[in-house]
């Protein structure tokens, strides 16, 4: 049964005897449909070896941190976020002791600091050394602040004693990983700075029908919208997501409401309010079709069809202006022209708290990365490019900032 399906794992190997049970542990996982990804330690490459981890796994395997191809393609913050759930077996005292200490001298240690969801760990070391006033102050600090743990079990060791210290067995793991998962997973920023508080955003192109098989849209990914969805949720926020068409899959822990029009989207936006925050992140489209048609539109002797524009209803403009404003409305101008001329008169004529504008005369829509400037009424602040994820964290930072 594919308990697992579309699930993705991220497996920490530690250097330790019963390392040779996470290739077992693999071969289970990808039984239940979930996709591996397994990062070795230096001492667990003492006991398994990357081609074996990468036979079961059916994916690269990952050593170092400094690799600057690995860097490249996809970084140790992407790699440590892409996860549903980390999974570290055997989780050996030193990796539980640098989980506890916050240290990130290598590439485990990194991604176990670096990432947004919840940590498994399956203890695996002599009995003494599980059972030392270290190791328990180590594992106390790591519950206290949401790590998960399955086992250790009692049994025979490799060093001959007996007691606590065996690793739990593949398929323990397994149902704890199963059990884990039926949780959400996403962790929340250290200060939780957006903790007890509703942010309501909206993303993606709005699409106009022209008739059942044509209509008007625009170029937006959704890409940006999302991604400050995603941040907030880190933030501790709990937030909704009005999405209008995109290819793009929401947040785990977000709210998500689809829509197509512009219409749509105001009806679902109003729905939704109160919020503390509104983030108008949508490129909602400026008109829509009069008439729409019952059937496709076919052509006549090359004669043109007729097609009376109306305007749509301003979203934004309507949010900052309503009785359910909330304390912060922040709206975006993607402009290809005189940006920050722009963006100062919608500023003005939308009634919202801040502009964040951009250029996108270039390939931003639909792209990675993103640079923006913010318009207030008092200030205006040129942020650099960065990718879309990193811009989310920081203007989520900054919208915290504004709310106090």
């Amino acid at each position: 049964m594919k308990t697992l399906s579309a699930k993705s794992i991220l497996l920490i190997i530690g250097g330790g005897i019963s390392a040779y049970k996470s290739l077992e542990l693999i071969r289970r996982l990808k039984e239940r449909g979930a996709g591996v990804t397994v990062v070795l330690t230096a001492a667990a490459k003492h006991f398994v070896t990357p081609l074996s981890a990468a036979s079961l796994a059916g994916t690269k395997v990952y050593e170092d941190l400094f690799s600057l191809t690995d860097e490249a393609e996809m970084g140790h913050i992407e790699l440590s976020r892409s996860a549903d759930l980390i999974v570290v077996a055997p989780a050996t005292a030193d990796l539980l002791a640098k989980q506890a200490h916050g240290q990130a001298n290598d590439l485990a240690s990194t991604l176990l600091l670096a990432t947004d969801k919840r940590v498994l760990n399956a203890p695996a070391m002599n009995l003494r050394m599980w059972l030392h006033s270290a190791t328990r102050r180590n594992v106390a600090t790591l519950v206290q602040d949401g790590t998960l743990f399955v086992g250790p079990n009692d049994g025979d060791m490799a060093c001959g004693e007996y007691g606590p210290g065996r690793m739990a067995e593949p398929l323990e793991i397994v149902a704890a990983i199963e059990q884990a998962l039926q949780h959400d997973m996403e962790l929340p920023l250290p200060n939780a700075i957006l903790k007890g508080k509703h942010v309501l955003i909206t993303a993606g192109p709005t699409h106009e029908p022209i008739d059942p098989v044509r209509y008007i849209a625009n170029r937006s990914s959704g890409k940006q919208g999302y991604a400050l969805a995603e941040a907030a949720k880190r933030a501790g926020a709990r937030v909704t997501l009005v999405s209008g068409p995109v290819n793009l899959t929401a947040p785990s822990g977000v709210a998500l409401k689809k829509v197509e029009t512009a219409e749509h989207m105001l009806a679902a936006v109003e729905q939704a309010l109160p919020a503390d925050i509104f983030i108008g992140a949508a490129a909602v489209a400026d008109w829509s079709v009069a008439h729409i048609g019952d059937i496709k539109i076919k052509k006549q002797n090359g004669t043109l069809p007729k097609l009376e524009l109306r305007e749509n209803p301003d979203v934004l403009a309507q949010v900052a202006t309503g009785a359910s404003r909330p304390p912060l409305v922040i709206g975006f101008a993607a402009e290809t022209d005189h940006v920050e001329d722009y963006a100062k008169e919608k500023l003005i004529k939308k009634g919202c708290d801040l502009i964040v504008a951009n250029d996108v005369s270039g390939d931003v829509m639909g792209g990675d990365n993103n640079q923006v400037t913010l318009i207030s009424h008092k200030s205006i602040e040129h942020w650099p490019s960065m990718s879309k994820q990193e811009t989310a964290t920081r203007l989520i930072s900054h919208f915290a900032g504004l709310l106090k």
